[in-house]
């Protein structure tokens, strides 16, 4: 038992059950929420810097609080909202990385330490990661080779 729809009645039914996105809006928004998570950081960068780390320590530090504050807000339900209002503001910054492996966690806790929380965390952000790793050593194949013809 089916429905005989044609592509023209479904790609109709698609537009009136589609929300018109205000794009303009949604690029503002986007840019603005990505831009205070990142001056965020660079206040965490400027604080750390009066206790004299040394420039890697300071990066390591700058990302490991960045990484707490997107996990905390995602536990305390917090972030979810701040990326319903900004839309893709909150996914490139790191704290969008944290939110998506902690979100993923807090989803499968129900289901174990190993096979809910363990092996489902990083159901969002392993395609990340692996795309991450992959197209990192591609750029730098490529750069090894214009170093190697040039």
């Amino acid at each position: 038992m089916g429905f005989n729809i044609t592509n023209k009645e479904y790609n109709q039914k698609v537009k009136e059950a589609s929300k018109n996105s205000k794009l303009f809006l949604d690029v503002i928004l986007a840019f603005t929420v990505g831009g205070i998570i990142c001056v965020i950081g660079q206040i965490v960068l400027n604080i750390l810097k009066m206790f004299n780390f040394d420039k890697e320590t300071l990066s390591s530090l700058v990302c490991v609080i960045m990484i707490f504050i997107g996990s905390f807000l995602t536990a305390i339900n917090i972030y979810g909202d701040i990326a319903k209002f900004s839309g893709a503001g909150t996914l490139v910054p790191i704290t969008g990385f944290a939110n998506s492996v902690v979100s993923s966690a807090m989803e499968f806790k129900s289901e174990g330490i190993i096979l809910g929380l363990g092996s489902k965390m990083f159901t969002i952000a392993g395609p990340v990661l692996v795309f991450g790793v992959i197209s990192s050593v591609v750029c730098g194949l490529f750069y090894y080779l214009y170093l190697l013809i040039f």
